[in-house]
Formats: structure tokens, sequence, C-alpha cells
């Protein structure tokens, strides 16, 4: 009895990812891509940063209860949203500002037929492509998630400040490998952090060695006058990639071992024997990085993704249809 029942298992979870299909919107929404690589254009034209933005919030996205749009969900009087949990109040706003454009384009278009998760999925992909990231395809066929709680984000994003083993650990809980794991922090190739994520290596490393001696001098320095008031201006930030901040490259890989890497985890990639191999690889081979980055997005973009009556079409980004959901 227990290989029917073994089977029956396989089956479902196959099932579900099968339902996902690169021309899932072939017949149903056949303008679906043009519109949002038309949006991402014009918005990443406009706002520079928002390649970066959205890369997070389709990260931040998956990585609580899965590919579900969940992160987009607006609080309200009965319900704090994920959006509004601590660690989410840096998110960028040109990221929920694309994906609402491109909704409302695509509602026009073809009404009630394409997810909130699919265009965030989509977009994410786009605008890594037109940063200079390598292009992947990106199965489609998601439906938005029907709960979005603040309360259930901590402990499934990792920290600038979490031990090396942490971060292994929690990335390999969610199925990921040490080795995608590398990949995906790769993505810290374009956008910034705000200070408050890397002042402990400037201001209060140690009592007796206030700054992070592995940070390169010249670094520190500037950060320290470019964050001087961090407590008064929270908005204060810096790129993490200091040489092509702009550019979706391997640079990263090679600036941490030169001391430029930003943040704490940053820099414990170089240090720890187990990801040092890898950094290493990426530093000096960008096609095998972008070959690792992008199988490591395919896999994330398929995390616990809703299917069938497990979620919804939403007709709001913002929104859940019923506010029972």
């Amino acid at each position: 009895m227990a290989l029917p029942i073994l089977f029956l298992l396989l089956l479902s979870i196959s099932f579900t990812e099968s339902n996902l299909t690169v021309d899932y919107y072939k017949n149903t929404c056949p303008d679906f891509q043009r519109i949002v690589r038309e949006t991402v254009t014009l918005k990443q034209s406009a706002q520079p940063a928002t390649a970066a933005g959205t890369l997070r919030v389709f990260f931040h996205d998956c990585m609580v209860e899965g590919c579900d749009a969940s992160i987009l969900i607006a609080s309200n009087n009965f319900n704090v949203a994920e959006r509004d949990a601590e660690i989410n109040h840096s998110l960028s706003g040109d990221a929920f500002d694309l994906v609402t454009r491109a909704k409302t384009a695509l509602e026009l278009t073809c009404p009630g037929i394409v997810s909130c998760a699919d265009i965030l999925a989509e977009a994410a992909r786009d605008l890594v492509t037109m940063s200079g990231g390598p292009y992947y395809k990106v199965r489609l066929g998601r439906k938005d998630g029907l709960v979005s709680k603040a309360s259930r984000v901590e402990g499934n994003l990792a920290r600038a400040n979490q031990t090396m083993d942490s971060i292994i650990n929690l990335f390999a809980a969610k199925g990921f490998t040490v080795q995608e794991m590398v990949a995906l922090t790769g993505a810290h190739t374009i956008g910034f952090s705000h200070c408050k994520e890397f002042t402990d290596r400037l201001f209060h490393y140690s009592k007796t060695t206030p700054t992070d001696p592995e940070l390169h001098p010249k670094l520190a320095e500037g950060l320290k006058r470019t964050c001087a008031n961090f407590t008064t201006d929270t908005t204060m930030s810096a790129f993490n990639d200091v040489i092509t901040p702009g550019k979706f490259d391997n640079v990263y890989y090679q600036n941490l071992k030169r001391g430029l890497g930003l943040l704490s985890s940053d820099n414990a990639l170089v240090k720890d024997p187990r990801t040092r191999p890898l950094v290493e690889l990426y530093s000096t081979n960008q096609a095998a990085f972008f070959k690792a980055f992008a199988h490591a997005m395919e896999k994330v973009s398929i995390h616990e993704i809703k299917t069938g009556h497990k979620g919804e079409v939403r007709r709001r980004c913002d929104a859940f249809n019923s506010l029972s959901a």
C-alpha cells in the first residue's frame, strides 16, 4: 500500500508545478508579455532603482509562504499585512507602483485573467535581463494568495547580521542548496542597502575596534560620511556594489575579495569555507554565475506556488477580492 500512496504524493507535487507553463496566457491574454515588458521598460527608464527594488520584493514574497503576491497586500483595520513587517519597511515603492501599472494595463486588455503573482515574477525577470543579467524562463499560471500576515514573516528572510550557519540553514529548510543561496545573493550586484543594515561594521564592530578591519579602509571612510546622520535620516543608503551599482554582473563577487562587501552577510560569504569556493568561481566566471543565478531564480519562482482553489486572480494587487479572505 505504501507504493501507491507515495505515487499519489509525487503526482500531487508534480501536478501543481505542471499547471505552470511559459505560454499560459497564449489564448486568454496573448499580449501579457508585451504589456509587462513595455511597463517595465518605461518604469526602469524613469526610475533606475526599480530593477533592484522589484527583485527584492519578488524574493521577499516568495520566501514567505511562496510566490503568491502576498507581499503586495495593503494592511487594513482588520489585518496587518506582510509588507508592514519590520524587515519589509524598506521595500521599494517603485516596485509596488510597477506592478500596479502593469495590472491596470492588463485589466483593461484582459480583465480578471492575469494574477499579480505572475506579473511580479515576469517583471523581475525582465528587469534582471534589462540590467545586463541572464534571461531565464518564467513559467506562468500562479494564483494570488489568500493570506498576508506580518506575523508570518520573521524567520523566513535572512538578515544582514545573521551567521552563515543560520543563513545556510534558513535556505536549506526551504529546499535551497548552498550553491543556490550564494548565486541568489549575487542579486546584490544591483541596488542599495540602508545605513542601519551595516553601521555596526562602521561604528560598533567591537569595544576596542569600532570599524570592521576587514572592510576596505577607503570604503569605510566613505560610508562613515554617508551614514553620519543615519539615526535621524533613515533614508540614508549606499550601493551594494560600489563599482558597477546599476549593472547586473559578477563584480559583486570580485568586490567581496577586496573588502568591498557592504553587509556582514556579504563579507561572510568570502570567509566561510562552504561558500568561498563559489565566490571564487563566480568572481572569475560570469557565465557560471549567470547560469547558476538563472537556475536558482527559476526554482525560487515556483516555490510554494498557489494554483486552483488555493488562490485567486485579484482584481487589485493590493487587496483580496473578498474581505473574508
